[in-house]
């Protein structure tokens, strides 16, 4: 039984909630330094875990092939494309601007909560190993995360927990069903990989580089066949 994503889509309710209500007394300042804490914290998860790295060449090779495929076919840009469609479609003429940025800013935020490599990586770990903490940790983020963009766009935040819910159940799942086919060399690559990703999120988010985090999420599809080829051959 996985419990992450239930933790994870209540610290984004509640957090929407709480964020909501007191929307008024919730100050600037707090916002924007929060968000360096954020990042702060993405850093730290991702050393943790880098440095379970069982061979560090798959786990550098992964990261390389796995950037390369998702530049080459665009998904970060096409994430973007597919979010801005949506803005537009959800947006009708003769509506104010304010309408207008609300719906920019949910539809980004959904992305944000249901598109995130933590979220996506978290989610699957936890489906082979039982480790519900990565998501845990996620959702201490979020909870705050959910209560600043609460401060904006009301009680509205509080829906993106029933997509996020239902997203990371489903990669819960299908992480379960390969599970029998894993070693635990592929676990710690697989983990490694991940931690990667993270400190990535971690600079993106504190604004040291901008990685573009989704066109990296395919590395952790090639982490395990490239473990157990490197184990059955290399190691």
């Amino acid at each position: 039984m996985v419990i992450g994503p239930f933790i994870n889509a209540g610290a984004v309710l509640f957090g929407g909630l709480i964020g909501a209500l007191l929307s008024q007394r919730l100050p600037e300042r707090i916002r924007v330094s929060m968000t360096s804490i954020f990042g702060l914290a993405s850093l730290g998860i991702g050393l943790l875990l880098v440095i379970k790295c069982a061979n560090m060449p798959v786990m550098v090779l992964a990261t390389l092939v796995g950037a390369l495929i998702g530049e080459v076919c665009f998904l970060e840009k096409g994430i973007n494309s597919a979010v801005s469609r949506v803005q537009k479609r959800m947006l009708k003429p003769g509506k104010s601007n304010q309408h207008e940025n609300f719906i920019q800013s949910f539809v980004a935020i959904i992305v944000l909560f249901c598109a995130s490599g933590t979220g996506i990586f978290g989610s699957m770990h936890e489906g082979m190993t039982g480790d519900p903490t990565i998501l845990i940790a996620k959702s201490f983020l979020d909870f705050f995360t959910a209560m600043i963009f609460a401060r904006s766009l009301g009680f509205a935040v509080c829906a993106i927990s029933i997509p996020m819910l239902v997203i990371q159940l489903s990669l819960a799942f299908c992480a379960f069903l390969i599970l029998p086919l894993t070693t635990p060399a592929m676990m710690a690559d697989f983990t490694a990989v991940g931690g990667l990703l993270l400190l990535a999120t971690g600079l993106r988010i504190c604004g040291i580089k901008m990685f573009a985090v989704v066109n990296m999420l395919p590395a952790l599809l090639l982490a395990m066949p490239l473990s157990a080829v490197w184990t059955a051959f290399f190691a």
